[in-house]
């Protein structure tokens, strides 16, 4: 019953339209981005939605030592945590995510769950472009695709 109401309610946004063109990006992480982040139009770059969500780098140190770069988890953590589990769910169910997984842990040998955060960083250009100019979701305009011979 929930899950109809947001439908009609997506239904009334049209960035809404543009985001579900993305396969494998269900109606829950939708309404869940757009209400985390507000209206994507007002993005100039995908850096900013990373920012909103406290996914963006910074260096954790003390006044006794200096750390490593970590996320620095100083925004909304609703936002963050939907980003990721949209994520893992276009990775599994999308294939030009699964793709870009792939060749991030196989050719470029990154460990998985670096591979999924670099993938939401993608993922957040990819929400802010289709905003920006208006188009549905393209994985060719994405990335360039990957050879599989070589």
């Amino acid at each position: 019953m929930i899950e109809q109401d947001i439908q009609s309610l997506l239904g009334e946004i049209p960035l809404a339209q543009q985001l579900r063109t993305i396969k494998g990006l269900g109606p829950i992480f939708t309404a869940a981005i757009l209400a985390g982040a507000g209206d994507l139009k007002q993005y100039a770059h995908g850096r900013q939605l990373l920012r909103r969500a406290g996914l963006n780098l910074a260096e954790s140190m003390s006044g006794k030592r200096k750390g490593q770069i970590v996320l620095s988890k100083r925004g909304d953590a609703t936002l963050r945590k939907y980003m990721y589990l949209a994520t893992t769910q276009l990775v599994a169910n999308n294939p030009a995510f699964k793709q870009w997984h792939e060749h991030n842990v196989e050719v470029k040998h990154m460990k998985k769950q670096r591979s999924i955060f670099k993938l939401v960083g993608k993922l957040a250009r990819i929400l802010i472009g289709i905003v920006q100019h208006g188009e549905a979701f393209s994985p060719d305009k994405a990335a360039p695709p990957y050879d599989q011979a070589a």
